[in-house]
């Protein structure tokens, strides 16, 4: 009796544990809008949206702004919490490096989430939401 209880328990454990290694994603091609806030900013700037395929491999979406304005951006210390992904970002621009960090809750085939930027003392923060478009382009 108190080896099967043991086996149970061990069980139990093991499928909980693995449940919250990932978080609920539906792999494939998401639509990211993204809206910026700066204080100081006399009028807010228009959202932004994107595609980009995102994959249990590969949960931070991409700040494709950044890349536009010719940053070199990578995101370290990647974390995963259940349905959470946390992040810090790095980039080397012309203007100087950027540093950030950000956080994202997945809904399966929803998101949100919000990432904030610091560079030369100016801070900015990114609210970000996707959903799930279908299937990526091979």
């Amino acid at each position: 009796m108190i080896k099967k209880a043991a086996i149970l328990i061990f069980v139990v454990f093991a499928m909980v544990s693995t449940s919250f290694a990932e978080p609920n994603l539906k792999e494939g091609k998401w639509e990211v809008t993204t809206t910026m806030e700066m204080p100081g900013m006399p009028m807010q700037l228009p959202p932004f949206t994107y595609t980009q395929c995102i994959t249990k491999s590969d949960l931070v979406p991409e700040n494709t702004q950044q890349q536009q304005q010719n940053e070199n951006c990578d995101a370290v210390d990647v974390k995963t919490s259940g349905n959470t992904v946390t992040w810090s970002t790095k980039c080397k621009g012309e203007d100087g490096d950027t540093k950030g960090t950000g956080t994202i809750t997945y809904s399966g085939d929803t998101f949100s989430g919000n990432m904030k930027v610091n560079q030369g003392g100016m801070e900015m923060t990114t609210k970000m939401n996707g959903k799930y478009i279908g299937k990526c382009d091979k």
